[in-house]
């Protein structure tokens, strides 16, 4: 890379550097910020690897590597061993003397980063159980992997030296370009609790049956992504940003108790060692079905988690293969029950399944295989038809994560079956979102690491949209732009491009901001139509490839033909907010210049006019000229009327009108209102100026400006409206679609808002004393009433 490549992209990735794009200063401007500045010379330069418009160059590439794994559950011990051979493909035009390779369970050790550089908990005053056992698991538990050995294809001993979270191979021989090596790497790890440490995988255990669900990922050493971009990604795992992979493909032979149910990425290639021929039967009705057909029944499911089954002590081995993805988890447990129905994409038919415990119904059954299908279709439109066989949603100890065709998805009904609207809804939005991540970055392969914007955010977006498609008035938390209005409103904000470990209240700078700009960019900038077209072009173009950020922002203004690094500017690398309002109306209308029209209109100002305070007060004063009627004169008399129309002025008005050719007088004789409106931005964030004018007969008015109409002034402007009626209020952002922080100015004339208050009554405490003496008058009651008992046998 040039070194002013370096130093462009350091603009965009560095989470140091976001505060060098503010707004820049132009003196030239009435107002010097120049929120239209163009922001090229922030994003990366445009090369046959990545082009100006967006799209990949004849030049792209990117680096793969294809896994085979044996890995064993061990249920006895909770951990994990495994033994892999990963072929490693050079397809970048560089020279590679050494690989890097994640360890991400090392984020676990009581030693990590993550544990060093985590803040104290609050202790004060006072901390329930849960949280401090997960405060002393965290600092005790014995985490991270444990290499037992690494060689070459030939089985010699590697050099690796382990960085925290990576780990560095170093090379016999250089590889180069197009070629490939082969790494063996033999491998254990503990799993965690993952109901007392927080991870994206692990087991849950319960009690009542003494069994677990298993939900595992991160569990081999991976390969650490190389890009043209940056290199190799050197960024530890910290916990917050997640990951940046290769694609390839995975051969991999689980080891589980033979009375486990597996559910994984890819496909299962030996359905007659693991299930019976009438579960295999189940699973092919299931593909024709129009609702969720049991593959393993929920009495199945009961006899596996049983103490009494014959199975406990035998292992079996489920085998899975996976074609071009990015990642590989799996779940295992004996209590789950299976469900599964198909949904069309295409001339295929992609099998959507759903693997869960019976404490989960009946809401799972109900609900999470529907939500799968659903997410499939809705987001298809929006991008590329799923590419693989199947998508699938395990309810366990992760409340929410995804993989390639796996998702982990948490909420369950009470014990008793019922449920609250939150948790159902909770557990369709999960589902909806964590098999979205299928698109975004499981096909579209964005960097997790360092924006995490780019999965989360985008994926929100897109999960809104399905939200919409559900049910009528679903309650979506994020993705509409009047919920986001609150937390840009207040502080202790950083730009969504801001890195992903250094990200301020996570859920809204990457996951409800974003979604919300993406939204508003819909529909209140580009329109449903030229959006969506650019936004499918994006994803046309990046499936199963490596974005960044500016090939997002290019190929979105390449496909709509639009300009708006206003709009990334504002929303992407800024902290501004949305505030406009209407500060100011004034009326004006045409004056003809007719002396008759004039006076009249002065009579009826005259007339209209209500007297002053102190002509109010005079009234029956009697005046000097009352008592001395001499001195009067012609201007105290009917004779005198000071708006009679002069001569000289009719003359002068009927040559003036006699110069006018038929067109002049026409345009003369407009009734026409021209109210001129002062629009502030309070807020810094320029937007369009949505305006409603609410007229005196009723009607109303919708206008759009476009954002452009703040290019001169970014503070305030005038805009001015024509109308044959008469306005009587202008209303700014009615339908709420700006993220508008402020309500209060947001209509001329101002309105007055009202609000509510209750009355209580002060609750009266009683002092110790009075309660001691309420104890010893309820103990004399008590003894009275024993004493009492013996006379009620006798009567």
């Amino acid at each position: 890379m040039t070194v002013r490549f370096l130093l462009l992209l350091a603009v965009v990735v560095s989470a140091s550097s976001w505060t060098m794009a503010q707004p820049l200063t132009n003196p030239k401007h009435a107002d010097p910020t120049d929120k239209f500045f163009q922001i090229e010379t922030w994003l990366p330069t445009a090369s046959e690897v990545r082009t100006a418009s967006g799209a990949p160059g004849p030049e792209y590439w990117q680096q793969r590597a294809d896994y085979d794994i044996d890995v064993t559950l061990d249920d006895q011990h909770q951990q994990i061993v495994g033994q892999m051979k990963m072929t490693y493909h050079n397809r970048s035009p560089h020279e590679l003397t050494y690989l890097w390779m994640q360890l991400d369970q090392n984020h676990y050790a009581p030693d990590s980063d993550t544990v060093l550089t985590s803040g104290a908990p609050s202790l004060q005053p006072r901390i329930d159980f849960d949280s401090m056992a997960a405060i002393l698991a965290r600092q005790s538990f014995d985490g991270g992997y444990k290499i037992e050995s690494i060689t070459d294809a030939q089985g010699q001993k590697m050099k690796h030296t382990i960085v925290k979270t990576m780990m560095r191979l170093d090379l016999d021989k250089p590889l180069p370009p197009g070629g490939s090596t082969e790494i063996r790497i033999q491998y254990r790890y503990n799993i965690i609790d993952a109901k007392v440490i927080f991870g994206r995988g692990g087991y849950e255990y319960f009690k009542d049956d003494k069994n677990y669900i298993y939900e595992i990922a991160q569990w081999h050493p991976r390969a650490t992504a190389y890009t043209d971009y940056q290199g190799w990604q050197h960024k530890q795992f910290l916990g917050q940003g997640e990951f940046t992979l290769e694609f390839g493909d995975y051969n991999v032979r689980i080891t589980v108790p033979s009375d486990m149910i597996v559910a994984a990425t890819g496909e299962l290639q030996n359905k007659d060692e693991c299930l019976t021929k009438v579960q295999q039967e189940r699973l092919e009705t299931a593909k024709t079905a129009k609702s969720p057909v049991y593959v393993v029944t929920p009495d199945e499911a009961k006899e596996n988690q049983s103490d009494k089954s014959p199975n406990r002590e035998d292992t079996k081995t489920w085998v899975y293969q996976a074609t071009n993805v990015r990642d590989f988890a799996f779940a295992a447990s004996r209590k789950f029950a299976w469900d599964a129905m198909g949904v069309r994409q295409g001339d295929r038919t992609v099998m959507a399944m759903s693997f869960f415990p019976i404490e989960a119904n009946p809401l799972w059954h109900q609900y999470s295989t529907q939500a799968v299908v659903h997410t499939i279709e809705v987001y298809g439109r929006y991008t590329f038809e799923y590419p693989y066989p199947y998508a699938i949603s395990v309810n366990g100890p992760v409340y929410g994560m995804e993989y390639p065709m796996i998702c982990f998805n948490g909420p369950r009904p009470e014990s008793d079956g019922t449920y609250t609207k939150d948790t159902k809804y909770g557990l369709i939005s999960v589902v909806i979102h964590e098999v979205g991540h299928n698109y975004f970055p499981m096909i579209v392969n964005s960097d997790e690491r360092t924006w995490t914007w780019m999965d989360e955010g985008i994926n929100t977006f897109l999960q809104f949209l399905a939200e919409q498609e559900w049910e009528p008035d679903y309650p979506c938390r994020r993705g509409s732009a009047e919920n986001i209005a609150d937390y840009m409103r207040g502080g202790n904000q950083r730009p969504i491009m801001t890195g992903s470990e250094e990200i301020l209240q996570f859920g809204n700078n990457a996951y409800a901001k974003p979604a919300a700009a993406l939204n508003i960019l819909r529909e209140t900038i580009l329109g449903r139509e030229l959006f969506d077209a650019a936004f499918t072009e994006y994803a046309r173009r990046w499936k199963f490839k490596r974005p960044t950020p500016a090939d997002f922002f290019r190929t979105m203004e390449d496909a709509s033909g639009v300009d708006l690094d206003w709009f990334w500017r504002g929303w992407f690398y800024g902290t501004d907010h949305v505030d406009i309002g209407v500060t100011n109306i004034e009326q004006f209308n045409i004056d003809r210049g007719d002396p008759e029209e004039e006076s009249e209109r002065k009579r009826k100002e005259k007339d209209d006019l209500e007297p002053n305070l102190t002509q109010q007060r005079n009234k029956g004063l009697q005046t000097r000229v009352d008592l001395n009627p001499g001195l009067k004169d012609f201007y105290n008399s009917d004779q005198h009327d000071e708006l009679a129309v002069k001569e000289e002025d009719q003359k002068t008005y009927q040559e003036f009108m006699d110069s006018l050719d038929a067109d002049q007088r026409t345009l003369l004789r407009r009734t026409t209102n021209f109210y001129i409106a002062t629009f502030t931005n309070s807020g810094g964030l320029v937007m369009p100026i949505i305006a409603r004018l609410h007229f005196e007969d009723g009607s109303t008015q919708m206008v759009r400006l476009p954002a452009e109409v703040w290019r001169f002034n970014s503070r305030d402007v005038k805009k001015m409206f024509m109308t044959e009626k008469a306005l009587v209020r202008i209303e700014v952002d009615p339908l709420r679609e700006t993220a508008d922080v402020n309500k209060s100015n947001n209509q001329w004339p101002p309105k007055i808002e009202p609000s509510r208050f209750r009355m209580f009554k002060n609750k009266v405490e009683k002092n110790e004393m009075q309660k001691i003496a309420d104890k010893e008058k309820e103990a004399d009651k008590k003894e009275e009433n024993k004493k009492a008992e013996p006379n009620k046998d006798k009567e």
